[in-house]
């Protein structure tokens, strides 16, 4: 099975400018892997390439099946129906209700069935554990849940990949673990997930594998450079196949 992320010698550039240079990686289905670097280093600028936001013009760049050196205009859509995209920040309509939330995303990417919807809509906050939310506005929620609605949204089209960017950034440590127990627990479901962090102490206690940008360059780092501070949290992580 191909891998559902593959990039080979692909360069990246926002405007005029090179972010990231040769850049060869892939994630098969299942993977958690992290993205880690300095601020400014182009961990936003691969995930926007992944999602078609910045070109990629030669190379070899497949994401989801999609080849996106040759991807057309009217592909954007369908290739973006295929990722969840999850934010540091939530970006959650503050004027609507979480049901509105996911049900605004499920309108626009072609939904029109409204039985269906609110069904769709049920199942997935049931599976980020806020079955009980639904008529909440996202004021009347903690960081937390605020993110997990957040996941919940960025899962409504059945994605094949997830994209976190920094998405325990703005968390306190528990509530950060829970994301991570979350996201860990997409993976394992066959989905791709790619996070892009800071937080080193979130890998050492959940170890995973590891691409690392450093002076515009990608690399695949071994998950034995990131262990060492695993506790007892972390024995309950289990280590995906693939």
């Amino acid at each position: 099975m191909a891998p559902l992320i593959q990039f080979e010698n692909v360069d990246i550039f926002q405007r005029e400018s090179l972010v990231l240079k040769n850049v060869s990686i892939s994630i098969s289905n299942g993977e958690f892997v992290y993205l880690i670097g300095k601020t400014g280093s182009g961990k936003s600028s691969l995930m926007k390439t992944m999602y078609a936001e910045l070109p990629v013009n030669e190379g070899l760049a497949f994401v989801a099946g999609y080849s996106l050196v040759e991807l057309k205009k009217r592909e954007v859509p369908m290739l973006r129906r295929k990722l969840g995209i999850v934010f540091q920040d939530f970006q959650l309509l503050t004027d609507r209700t979480v049901d509105e939330n996911l049900l605004f995303v499920m309108k626009s990417t072609g939904w029109d069935d409204k039985v269906k919807m609110q069904a769709r809509c049920d199942e997935v906050l049931q599976s980020v554990g806020l079955s009980t939310k639904g008529h909440k506005m996202p004021h009347q929620l903690s960081g937390g849940e605020q993110q997990r609605v957040a996941i919940a949204r960025a899962l409504v089209n059945n994605p094949e990949i997830i994209l976190a960017d920094e998405p325990t950034g703005n968390l306190d440590p528990e509530t950060s673990a829970g994301i991570m127990y979350l996201l860990r627990d997409i993976s394992l479901t066959g989905r791709s997930v790619l996070m892009a962090t800071h937080n080193y102490n979130l890998i050492k206690r959940f170890p995973s594998r590891v691409f690392r940008i450093e002076d515009g360059v990608v690399y695949d780092d071994p998950i034995e450079s990131y262990e060492g501070g695993a506790d007892e949290s972390s024995a309950a992580w289990p280590v995906s196949e693939g």
